[in-house]
């Protein structure tokens, strides 16, 4: 999973995460594979009872444009449901996946400060960011 999601870290898609950092939260995560071949994942962060980020959503470049990534963010909702929460954030570059699966753009003033405070302040981007906030409710 480390390896994998390193070629998005170095494009600046996604937020650097140590391999200990991802194990201790490898609970989190839903995993596409291929054979015994991980080819994809995507996590869900829960912040309360109500609200959850989907998050680190990574296909391999080689299965990109075979519903993967649709699946993947489908699993984290079900799960994010079931377990009672009714509003997904997720800050991306792109929009469009999460548009046709029914997120809608909001302003980054509206994300909780614990999530600016804790996971934005470490990018490398931070404060002038580029990335489009989306939040979907149920």
């Amino acid at each position: 999973m480390h390896a994998l999601v390193q070629q998005e870290v170095r494009k600046g898609f996604i937020l650097p995460r140590s391999a200990e950092e991802m194990a201790t939260s490898v609970r989190s995560y839903f995993i596409a594979k291929d054979q015994d071949k991980i080819i994809g994942f995507c996590a869900l962060h829960i912040y309360s009872p109500i609200l959850a980020e989907v998050r680190s959503l990574v296909v391999d470049e080689n299965y990109r444009k075979q519903g993967i990534a649709s699946k993947l963010v489908a699993e984290v909702l079900q799960e994010g449901e079931f377990l009672g929460i009714t509003e997904f954030l997720v800050l991306t570059y792109h929009d469009k996946l999460f548009k046709k699966l029914g997120f809608e753009v909001i302003e980054k003033s509206l994300l909780p400060n614990h999530k600016i405070w804790a996971d934005c302040i470490a990018c490398k981007h931070f404060p002038i960011c580029e990335e489009i906030a989306l939040l979907k409710k149920f």
